[in-house]
């Protein structure tokens, strides 16, 4: 059994994004994910609240992928010091059940961030779901994505270098 397993490393994975920000809700933050020549990619833009909603987001939609034999996400990044979200889904449904949870950044420096499964809990709208809502199914992730919505108006930068699944 693997140890560890790349799902993303921006050269020949995870190559198409697709941005999904506040403004499909009235809002005016701005987001792209581009992938370098180096191998990594930069997710960046700028976050509004003037108006409705405060988000940016983007996400890849991939087959469906069986990660039951690990316990956990690793990804390798280089924040701007804000809190971003990490988010995966069952599904590729928009509207679908999405799992995540957050993590900080320190400007400037790399990083080694663990989102472990049992972490994952089900969202919708930055919110808790009910406990009715399925656990997070790591035998069938078909989405990933990375979110800001801090309430910090103003430019984010977030570089990615891979995306991991590991069993600790």
């Amino acid at each position: 059994m693997a140890e560890e397993c790349i799902i993303c490393d921006f050269d020949s994975q995870c190559l198409e994004w697709r941005n999904v920000d506040d403004t499909v809700m009235g809002g005016d933050s701005k987001s792209t994910l581009d992938v370098g020549d180096a191998g990594q990619a930069v997710f960046s833009g700028r976050l509004a609240s003037d108006r409705k909603g405060g988000f940016a987001s983007v996400r890849s939609i991939f087959d469906s992928q069986d990660y039951s034999e690990f316990d956990r996400f690793r990804i390798r990044l280089k924040g701007d010091g804000r809190r971003y979200g990490f988010r995966v889904r069952n599904s590729a449904d928009a509207d679908g059940v999405v799992y995540g949870c957050g993590f900080d950044t320190v400007a400037g420096e790399w990083a080694e961030v663990d989102v472990p499964f049992s972490d994952l809990l089900p969202l919708a709208g930055g919110k808790e779901e009910s406990e009715d809502d399925p656990p997070f199914d790591s035998s069938n992730v078909i989405q990933v994505c990375f979110m800001v919505a801090d309430k910090q108006k103003g430019n984010f930068n977030l570089q990615i270098d891979w995306i991991k699944v590991v069993r600790a």
